[in-house]
């Protein structure tokens, strides 16, 4: 078991680490010339003095909000979609067989081909890139909540019914909390993936947005831009996950605190 703050020391000890190593192999000469050219790979200082200027002139901040936007609306709706689906597939076993080989012919169908369908449908704007991103969210909830509800012991369950309970008791004290960690386990990796959504329709096609500011360094051959914006796009969401996390731990309350989940 181990305390949150070694934990925090360590994760920055790695990060300091592999920093380092970046900015010896791209700046130190092996012969002639570094191991990794700066022209393909840049340096830590270049990247950084590229976010720090971002930053202090102010160019980001509209970017950063409309993938934010894109990023939440489609997480949002992705998610409240994959949950809806979710209980009531796993409640209507029916439905769920006979759905069962559309709904894995839809999850099998290469996001990145439908980006420019869902350009042509809903133009350049935020809704394009709000589809894409509600495709890759909706799956990974959807599989996790119906797999959290049929999950549900069926001792418990035996013994809440003879106790009286009626459906919506069910759904409450013993449906819902038996899927809320499943839901939470799938929210963590859908963050990445809304935002993934929303860079890779703003790369495809858009005027504004992280995609779009990445595209442009890489037009430009500006390598030190490309790496800024990764590194943006990456605390980005850490910051999503954590907000996610704040809420997990407010509704996941009840849970007892095991030995690999205490940090």
């Amino acid at each position: 078991m181990m305390d949150r703050a070694r934990l925090v020391t360590l994760q920055i000890i790695v990060a300091i680490v592999a920093i380092a190593l970046w900015h010896l192999l791209t700046t130190v000469p092996v012969g002639e010339k570094p191991l990794l050219p700066p022209f393909f790979f840049s340096t830590p200082y270049d990247v950084a003095e590229r976010i720090i200027k971002w930053f202090s002139t102010g160019t980001i901040w509209r970017h950063l909000w409309i993938t934010l936007v894109e990023s939440v609306l489609a997480f949002v709706v992705g998610s409240v979609g994959g949950v809806l689906v979710g209980f009531w597939f796993a409640r209507q076993p029916l439905i769920a067989a006979v759905f069962d080989p559309y709904v894995k012919m839809a999850n099998a169908l290469p996001r990145i081909v439908l980006a420019p369908i869902f350009t042509l449908w809903f133009g350049l704007g935020i809704a394009s890139k709000v589809a894409l991103g509600v495709t890759l969210v909706f799956f990974i909830v959807f599989f996790n909540v119906y797999q959290g509800v049929k999950e549900v012991s069926p001792t418990v369950l035996a013994n809440a019914r003879m106790l009286g309970m009626s459906e919506q008791q069910l759904m409450r004290h013993v449906y819902w909390p038996s899927a809320l960690s499943w839901m939470f386990s799938s929210l963590h990796t859908s963050v990445g993936f809304a935002v993934v959504g929303a860079v890779v329709g703003e790369y495809l096609g858009s005027a504004a947005g992280l995609g779009y500011l990445i595209l442009q360094a890489e037009g430009t051959f500006d390598i030190a831009g490309v790496f800024a914006g990764m590194f943006v796009l990456a605390a980005f969401v850490l910051v999503i996950d954590y907000l996610v996390t704040l809420v997990e731990r407010r509704l996941l309350v009840w849970r007892p605190v095991t030995a690999e989940t205490r940090t």
